[in-house]
Formats: structure tokens, C-alpha cells, sequence
């Protein structure tokens, strides 16, 4: 008898915030300009207090930007 396999979605990995911002290509400074404004892709703090973002959320911002 086959044991039925149960697939797992893919993880939604948290991006580093230095790694979304070469990717996005803007500086520091710009992001921390953009999220005051309430721009750019929503971000959290870790409990050490990095900042990371969703893949999922980064992607959709980035094809955001392309369609623009």
C-alpha cells in the first residue's frame, strides 16, 4: 500500500533588508525616506531588530514598479 505524500507549499521566505535593497536599487537612505512616506514594500522588525521583508512582497512590488 502507497503512502499517500502531502506537499508543502513553498516557503515565503523573509528577505534582509541589504539584499531587498540591491535589489530594488535604491540606498539606505532612500528606503527609510520611502517608508516614511508610506512607499515601498511592508517590512517588520525582527525581535533583534533587523529589518526583513516577505519574498512574496518584495516580488509583487518589483513587478509593481516594472508596470509603472
Amino acid at each position: 500500500m502507497a503512502t499517500a505524500t502531502r506537499r508543502r507549499a513553498p516557503i515565503d521566505e523573509w528577505v534582509p533588508l541589504s539584499d531587498a535593497l540591491v535589489e530594488i536599487g535604491i540606498t539606505r537612505a532612500t528606503w527609510y525616506r520611502w517608508r516614511d512616506r508610506g512607499y515601498g514594500p511592508e517590512a517588520k522588525h525582527t525581535p533583534t531588530g533587523r529589518v526583513r521583508m516577505r519574498r512574496s512582497v518584495l516580488d509583487a512590488f518589483l513587478e509593481e514598479l516594472d508596470a509603472a
